[in-house]
């Protein structure tokens, strides 16, 4: 089977972000939030935990902490209260605790914009701050959470193992304009069809572009 050139595979990739878009035009990050500190504790708090788990246990802690200040000058036995049905939530509280400390002691008390100083933060990976990057507005980027690196293997997008070789594929086949969409879009389509154990082939809108049917990726 002859391998996918890459001008194929960039329209192919594109394809499948114009085929998602229209079957999921409602597509959005499924987190709730309303300011950018509230944003980074909600993504933050989603690793390793579902985002409607997430939105069960933050309006309270919105409710109590509403700046980095509240955070700095808490405990985490105080936030693992509000926390504990969450998973990982002992060291979420503690992390907590010390990126209120560090956003006062190096940022005034504002979350920073850019992805690199994001990345700095107690408790935030490259991941978390390419998420909050991207929806803070200010920075273009392709983070890649457990449903992408999934499907990006499973559609012959890359064939790495790990987030950042796999953005970088990402974003050498589809143009900067769609990466903020198509970061959402595969993320829904991981959730709701192409499910990691068993993904629901039946009624997949890209059936015909996955290698499952014939294409093979470099």
């Amino acid at each position: 089977m002859a391998r996918e050139a890459l001008a194929d595979k960039r329209r192919r990739a594109a394809e499948v972000i114009r085929r998602l878009d229209a079957a999921m035009p409602e597509a959005e990050i499924e987190l709730d939030f309303e300011t950018p500190l509230e944003l980074l504790v909600a993504v933050l708090l989603s690793a390793q935990t579902t985002d409607k788990r997430v939105n069960l246990v933050t309006p309270a802690l919105f409710r109590d902490f509403k700046t980095a200040a509240d955070y700095a000058a808490t405990t985490p036995k105080v936030l693992e209260g509000y926390l504990k049905t969450v998973g990982l939530f002992r060291n979420k509280s503690k992390a907590l605790v010390k990126l209120g400390r560090e956003l006062v002691a190096q940022h005034d008390g504002e979350v920073p914009r850019s992805r690199a100083a994001l990345a700095e933060l107690p408790g935030v990976g490259n991941k978390t701050a390419g998420v909050v990057a991207i929806h803070l507005g200010d920075e273009k980027a392709f983070p890649v959470d457990t449903h992408i690196l999934r499907l990006s293997r499973r559609l012959g997008l890359s064939r790495h193992l790990l987030p950042d070789p796999v953005e970088a594929d990402l974003r050498r086949l589809l143009p900067e304009d769609l990466w903020f969409k198509a970061h959402q879009l595969i993320i829904w389509h991981g959730r709701r069809v192409c499910d990691a154990r068993k993904p629901a082939c039946h009624r997949c809108v890209l059936v015909d572009l996955c290698p499952r049917r014939g294409v093979r990726s470099k």
